[in-house]
């Protein structure tokens, strides 16, 4: 009898594996790269194109030559003091958990 519905074995795509249409337009973009960059280097040295243009065309320029930033983070505690740990075994942790 047939299954149907659920995780079947062999069904779908393999992980990492790029469908036929997006391959497609991965290739069409690639197509146009040159051009868009050069659009964007043309914006961001256009001395009478808005500031937040030539800002925003300088950041896509950066992020695509070197990478976004890596976002900050700060982690702290109550009351913006440092993060409390507290060390305990599993047992410790399952007897709490059973009240």
């Amino acid at each position: 009898m047939a299954q149907h519905g659920g995780a079947r074995s062999g069904a779908g795509r393999k992980p990492g594996k790029v469908g036929k249409a997006k391959r497609e337009l991965i290739d069409m973009a690639k197509d146009h790269a040159e051009k868009a960059l050069n659009t964007l280097v043309n914006i961001a040295n256009d001395d009478e194109a808005p500031a937040a243009a030539r800002v925003s065309a300088a950041n896509a320029i950066l992020d695509r030559g070197y990478g976004k930033p890596p976002q900050a983070l700060e982690h702290t505690g109550k009351d913006g003091g440092p993060i409390q740990t507290e060390e305990r075994s599993w047992r410790e942790v399952l007897r709490s958990e059973k009240g």
